[in-house]
């Protein structure tokens, strides 16, 4: 008895075992027909180097050698984006001294732009007579190439919906503020439902569980709202079910942490396509804004993956994409 008890143990064993494999393996399934997501991040900008950056660095005093004359979060670099093949496009709102959101990405002004201090200090038409352009430089201060040619390009938010209106946006909202998030969902509760159904609200815990109390049907995402979904599916998800929380949600992924997620690639994805949620990869944690921006950088991507991508160089992954996928 003892014994055919082992051995029914043994089969119940082996049998979950074969389950959760099969139910999980990306082998057995057909690759997605769709193309990956491209999400440009800040539209198109200049980039710059990521050795020994911390939260306090300026970015601006360390780009590359520029390649184009695009500068991040501004109109013509979110066009450039869009030409390029993006499919969504990330910008970055701070609120300003008149209840208007400014699209910049930096908490102060000092490194970019002639001015210093904070948005929420000023107004938008004083924001509009900055130059964003002024703190560029490739050599260390030697030559400013982009100085003189960021006045006015500082664009609201306001402007930016109205420059995209059916094209997929992602917002970044700054802080951890909740008046903030209560601020913002004021603003979008007045574009039309098949407008709001195009734009993606990510941030701080706080301002993005006030935004969701006001726009429960937006889909948002927060450190909180990740590990909502991510915690549960870890434990869950062998068996294919998809907790509520990984719903009608974004999710960015790095991409050395996706294989350990049921069911990665395709099965994940699909999953998640079912549920309504996006799924981006981002490249080595996207921490200091990290993305998929070299040639090198996609051969990190699973073979025939379909999700989206994160880059912050649409101009050079998009081609490479295509050439991928055709």
């Amino acid at each position: 008895m003892k014994r055919l008890f082992k051995k029914k143990r043994f089969w119940v064993v082996l049998g979950l075992i074969v389950f959760v494999y099969f139910n999980n393996s990306s082998l057995f399934t057909n690759p997605p027909a769709q193309k990956p997501m491209l999400l440009a991040h800040r539209g198109l900008g200049q980039t710059f180097d990521m050795t020994g950056l911390t939260n306090d660095t300026c970015t601006a005093e360390r780009i590359h050698p520029p390649e184009h004359p695009y500068l991040e979060n501004t109109l013509p670099s979110m066009r450039a984006a869009f030409a390029a093949g993006a499919d969504m496009v990330e910008l970055d709102v701070h609120p300003t001294k008149d209840g208007q959101f400014a699209v910049f990405h930096d908490w102060t002004l000092d490194c970019r732009t002639n001015a210093t201090g904070v948005t929420r200090e000023y107004t938008l038409s004083e924001l509009k007579k900055l130059d964003i352009g002024y703190g560029y430089t490739a050599d260390g201060g030697k030559t400013f190439p982009f100085r003189g040619k960021g006045v006015g390009l500082m664009p609201s938010l306001d402007e930016v919906l109205a420059a995209f209106p059916k094209q997929e946006l992602l917002i970044h909202v700054k802080s951890n503020d909740p008046a903030e998030g209560t601020q913002l969902a004021r603003r979008l509760a007045a574009l039309p439902t098949d407008r709001l159904s195009r734009i993606t609200v990510y941030g701080g815990d706080e301002p993005i569980a006030a935004l969701e109390r006001q726009l429960p049907h937006l889909r948002t995402m927060s450190k909180a709202s990740l590990k909502k979904c991510l915690l549960p599916y870890m434990a869950i998800g062998w068996t294919g079910v998809v907790p509520d929380a990984c719903k009608h949600t974004q999710l960015h992924v790095p991409d050395y942490a996706a294989p350990w997620l049921w069911g990665w690639p395709h099965r994940f994805l699909a999953r998640m396509n079912e549920a309504g949620t996006r799924t981006i990869l981002v490249r080595d944690g996207g921490g200091f804004s990290a993305g998929f921006d070299t040639a090198e950088d996609l051969n990190h991507l699973p073979e025939n993956y379909a999700g989206g991508i994160w880059t912050n160089r649409i101009d050079r992954i998009a081609p490479l994409i295509q050439r991928q996928t055709q």
